[in-house]
């Protein structure tokens, strides 16, 4: 790999895999529906990912016998801040891979995991008690549900977030601490669930 190369992998993001990808467009559309190819590259939510590239197991700290890395760069207004890391994460776990940030190396699996159930709007708290158990009102309308869940009244600022606005004006998402939960509160009204990532889950 080249000096050029080698200096656009430390600009961004980067996810780090074991192996070439081959459906790496079917993965960063379960983020942003819109996601397209571009040449060799996708776009995908204002970031450019680009193709994946073979590169020296090294940037892993030998981790990996093959290294292929495939860096995320924002071109414009991201939906929220460090979105451009959430791609390359929420790759990087789909695909058994590592991210390399400003030098340093993780494992998306280490960090604890969220799901969100996005709706097109507000639920019937009776409804959602039924599921989640107890609520309690916070501040700024977000309703609570002991430890493991919380209602926010408003509506995610990711591409599959936005997915919901032509259907609703006021859309909220609920933000567990278990998987299951989220697939019951989908199914129960209808909503979408992603990973901590903005990644569907289904």
């Amino acid at each position: 790999m080249g000096w050029l190369a080698k200096r656009r992998l430390r600009t961004g993001p980067t996810a780090a895999l074991p192996r070439k990808p081959e459906d790496l467009l079917e993965i960063v559309k379960l983020a942003d529906p819109d996601a397209r190819k571009d040449g060799e590259d996708i776009l995908a939510a204002d970031c450019r990912i680009h193709a994946p590239v073979e590169v020296e197991p090294e940037l892993v700290g030998g981790e990996f016998e093959t290294v292929w890395a495939i860096q995320v760069k924002a071109e414009g207004p991201l939906p929220f801040d460090y979105f451009d890391r959430y791609l390359a994460e929420g790759i990087a776990s789909r695909l058994d891979g590592l991210v390399v940030c400003r030098g340093e190396v993780t494992d998306p699996q280490d960090e604890p995991g969220k799901w969100l159930v996005l709706l097109q709007s507000m639920p019937p708290l009776e409804q959602l008690e039924e599921l989640l158990g107890e609520s309690e009102e916070k501040e700024y309308g977000v309703v609570a549900f002991g430890e493991e869940a919380v209602l926010i009244p408003v509506g995610d600022p990711s591409p599959m977030g936005r997915t919901l606005e032509p259907y609703s004006d006021e859309p909220v998402r609920i933000e567990t601490k278990e998987e299951g939960d989220a697939m019951r509160i989908a199914e129960a009204f209808q909503g979408i669930v992603v990973d901590r990532w903005r990644f569907r889950v289904d």
